[in-house]
């Protein structure tokens, strides 16, 4: 059988422990003898990062704006017991951090749906994807306790020395204050991937904050993504038959819980962390969860929800047999090799990638899964296989 070519390569970045094991089984078993594979390869596993002094990971990133698209493993982001582990020059920094500032990109993470492994919600049927703003709000928050009696003020200085100032609060005790930022350009990038993203998958965009109470932040972003919407996208939303959709986010949350899904959820940063954990654990694991980080440049990054499974890798390496669950990274690869086709023209590629998702579905459906999935599954005929099983028998199907 001759293999399915491929013109341009796709940025591949290699991960850490238990996933780095079936990174390697699922190129062996399940690409390499249909695809041609062209890469442009990047070791992020955490000794590497170190010996380049994690030069390897802006590289990696670089390297994705170039080619446009990119597949990536599950990594470590060190705390001082890695550090300690790994014998570490320092305590480097979250990779997906650093590629999501370089690509200037937004998260987006959708729940695989399969037979026999149900969501919580019962009227949910189709998936709900969340797109969450991963810069500033809290995470780049400053904190102070206020130690009792006194004023505490917001002060901005102009460049030519202008102060504008907003009482926060006069203590007359003991309390806590804490100072966040956003800025319009992130904001409006953040617009435009949700946007973009929601055209490329024929979904509908929900975006929700809390602009009555917050009259001034929130109300930003409500602005911010009304004024591109209606400048840029509302022909192109009205050519595609579907629609944007704003609310306020209590009001959001209770659509969500009624909705039976298929549709994109954009959330401000807290919100978008919450919510992907609530949508995941609601439709049944975090190992079935897709995750992909789009620019507004037409950059795509495809990875695992999850982390790098080190539990099971500890077991791996004492000759112990896992069951560990290879879905979501399987479909990191199929969404990468799908968006490289689509980029290339390739019909080819992106056919494979559907085949490839198709036979992971039907697998499971089946009744051939991992340990984690036979738990919750209500399908009456289960077999449990272990991590290289499973790929095998999606293998066997492919």
């Amino acid at each position: 059988m001759s293999k399915i070519q491929m013109t341009t390569p796709i940025v591949e970045m290699d991960g850490d422990e238990m996933t780095r094991i079936l990174w390697r089984m699922i190129k062996d078993d399940l690409l390499l003898p249909y695809i041609d594979l062209k890469t442009d390869y990047y070791d992020l596993g955490l000794e590497h990062r170190n010996e380049t002094d994690d030069q390897v990971t802006v590289d990696s990133a670089n390297a994705t704006k170039k080619y446009k698209v990119a597949v990536k493993c599950a990594t470590i982001t060190p705390n001082a017991a890695r550090v300690k582990e790994y014998d570490l020059k320092e305590m480097w920094k979250s990779p997906n951090g650093t590629i999501r500032a370089i690509l200037d990109g937004t998260v987006f993470r959708a729940p695989i749906v399969v037979k026999g492994i149900e969501p919580c919600v019962k009227n949910w049927k189709k998936p709900i994807t969340i797109a969450r703003h991963a810069y500033g709000d809290v995470y780049k928050g400053t904190e102070m306790k206020i130690p009792g009696p006194g004023k505490a003020e917001l002060v901005y200085t102009a460049p030519d020395g202008t102060e504008t100032r907003e009482l926060i609060h006069n203590f007359d005790g003991a309390g806590i204050i804490q100072g966040m930022h956003n800025i319009n350009a992130s904001i409006e990038s953040f617009a435009r991937s949700c946007f973009s993203y929601a055209l490329d998958t024929k979904q509908d965009l929900w975006f929700a904050t809390k602009d009555t109470i917050s009259k001034k932040y929130d109300h930003t972003f409500k602005d911010i993504f009304q004024e591109i919407f209606d400048a840029e996208y509302k022909n192109l939303f009205d050519e595609a038959g579907i629609e944007y959709f704003y609310t306020l986010i209590d009001d959001a949350v209770a659509r969500v819980m009624k909705s039976e899904g298929g549709y994109i959820w954009a959330c401000k940063n807290y919100d978008g962390d919450v919510m992907s954990d609530m949508v995941s654990s609601a439709f049944g694991s975090l190992a079935m969860m897709t995750s992909v980080l789009v620019s507004p440049e037409g950059f795509y990054e495809y990875e695992a929800a999850h982390g790098t499974v080190q539990r099971h890798y500890y077991k791996h390496l004492k000759g112990e047999e896992t069951s560990t669950n290879s879905v979501a990274t399987i479909f990191a690869w199929s969404g990468a090799l799908r968006k490289r086709g689509e980029l290339d023209g390739n019909q080819e590629l992106m056919d494979f990638a559907d085949r490839l998702e198709k036979a992971t579905i039907g697998t499971i459906e089946e009744g051939y899964m991992t340990k984690d999935l036979a738990m919750i599954t209500t399908l009456p005929e289960v077999h449990v296989l272990n991590s290289e099983g499973f790929i095998k028998a999606i293998a066997e199907r492919l």
